[in-house]
C-alpha cells in the first residue's frame, strides 16, 4: 500500500468509528473504474430525478392559474419534448460521471491532492477552496459556455441544448456528451491542482451546481419583483431569456451563478424585461387568458413505447 492509500484508509477507519459514515474516498477502492462509474451514474439519475423530476411534478403536471402567472413562457412544453431533454439529459449524464469517477480512481491511487475529511487541513482552508471551487467554477462555465455562442465548431456541440427553448427542469445537463465532459472536468483538475475536500467538492457539484440549475431550468419565477432589478445572481428568467434568444455568435445571458461575468463582457440582453411579473403588469397573465392555454398531457412519459419512439428517433438523428 503507497503512504498515500495507507493515510486514507486509515483516516476512514477513525471516520468509520466515530461518525458511522461511508465518505466518497472510500468508493474508489471498493470497485473498479467502470463499477465506479456505473455509481456515480446512479447516484447522479438519483439526484436528477428528485431534483428535477419533483419540480417538474409540482410545477408541470396539472398547473394551477397562480403557477401559470409565475411561468416566464406562457406555454407548456409538449410531452415530446419533454421526453426529447430526459434522452438528452440522460447522454449528458453518462459524460458527466467520467471526470469525477477518474477523479477519484485516481485519488486512490495517489496521483491527485484530493481529500476526505479535514485530513490535516483547518476548516478554514476548507472555507477557503470552497470558495476557490465555487468562484472558479462559475467563471469556467460562464466563460466555457460564452465560447460555446461564440464559434461555430463549439456552437455545432451546444446547439443541441438550444433545442429545447422552452426549457423544463429536466434540462439542466441536456446536453451533448462533449459538452458535459468539458463542464465536469472541474471535478478531476481541481484535485489536480490543489488539495481539496472531494465530499466538499461533490457537494458543490450534486447539490449547488445541480440544484441551482434546476432553478434556472424551472421556467417559473419567485415573487422578488422585476427580475431586471436582480444585479447579482442570474434567475430562472435570465436562463429562459438565453435560451430562447441566443444563438450563434450572440452569448447573451451565459453565466450560471454570478450575473458579474456577463456585465463585464457586456452580455446582458439590453432590451425590454419580459419577464412574469412585467407580463403580469401588461395584463398578460388573466384568467381569460389562462382558459386557452394549452396543458399538456404528459402521461405518455410513464409508457414504454413513447420513449422506444424517442430513443428511435434519437438513433436516426445521431
Amino acid at each position: 500500500v503507497t503512504k498515500p492509500q495507507f493515510h486514507r484508509l486509515e483516516y476512514h477507519h477513525l471516520a468509520l468509528s466515530k461518525t458511522g459514515t461511508i465518505m466518497l474516498c472510500e468508493l474508489a477502492p471498493s470497485f473498479g473504474f467502470i463499477g465506479l462509474w456505473a455509481t456515480l451514474t446512479a447516484l447522479g439519475l438519483a439526484s436528477q430525478v428528485i431534483l428535477s423530476g419533483s419540480v417538474f411534478m409540482l410545477s408541470y403536471v396539472n398547473p394551477t392559474y397562480e403557477q401559470w402567472t409565475r411561468k416566464t413562457n406562457p406555454e407548456y412544453p409538449t410531452a415530446v419534448m419533454v421526453r426529447d431533454e430526459i434522452i438528452q439529459m440522460l447522454k449528458g449524464l453518462v459524460a458527466a460521471t467520467i471526470p469525477p469517477t477518474l477523479s477519484l480512481y485516481l485519488g486512490d491511487k495517489g496521483m491527485t491532492q484530493g481529500y476526505c475529511g479535514l485530513d490535516g487541513h483547518s476548516y478554514n482552508y476548507t472555507a477557503f477552496t470552497f470558495a476557490v471551487v465555487f468562484l472558479g467554477s462559475d467563471f469556467f462555465e460562464w466563460g466555457y459556455h460564452q465560447l460555446g455562442h461564440r464559434y461555430s465548431s463549439m456552437w455545432e456541440i451546444h446547439r443541441h441544448h438550444h433545442k429545447f427553448y422552452n426549457p423544463s427542469p429536466f434540462a439542466v445537463i441536456a446536453d451533448e456528451w462533449a459538452d458535459q465532459l468539458v463542464r465536469a472536468s472541474p471535478l478531476l483538475t481541481l484535485p489536480l491542482l490543489l488539495p481539496v475536500n472531494m465530499d466538499m467538492l461533490f457537494f458543490t457539484y450534486t447539490l449547488l451546481f445541480y440544484g441551482y440549475g434546476t432553478y434556472l431550468h424551472w421556467g417559473h419565477e419567485f415573487d422578488m419583483g422585476c427580475a431586471s432589478d436582480m444585479k447579482v445572481l442570474n434567475g430562472s428568467y435570465e436562463h429562459y431569456l438565453h435560451h430562447a434568444i441566443a444563438i450563434k455568435n450572440k452569448p447573451e445571458h451565459t453565466g450560471f451563478f454570478l450575473k458579474i461575468w456577463g456585465q463585464l463582457a457586456g452580455t446582458e440582453h439590453k432590451g425590454p424585461c419580459r419577464c412574469a411579473k412585467c407580463e403580469r403588469d401588461a395584463g398578460k397573465r388573466t384568467k381569460e387568458q389562462w382558459a386557452k392555454v394549452v396543458k399538456p398531457d404528459y402521461s405518455p412519459l410513464l409508457q414504454p413505447d413513447f420513449w422506444a419512439k424517442g430513443m428511435q428517433t434519437t438513433a436516426k438523428s445521431a
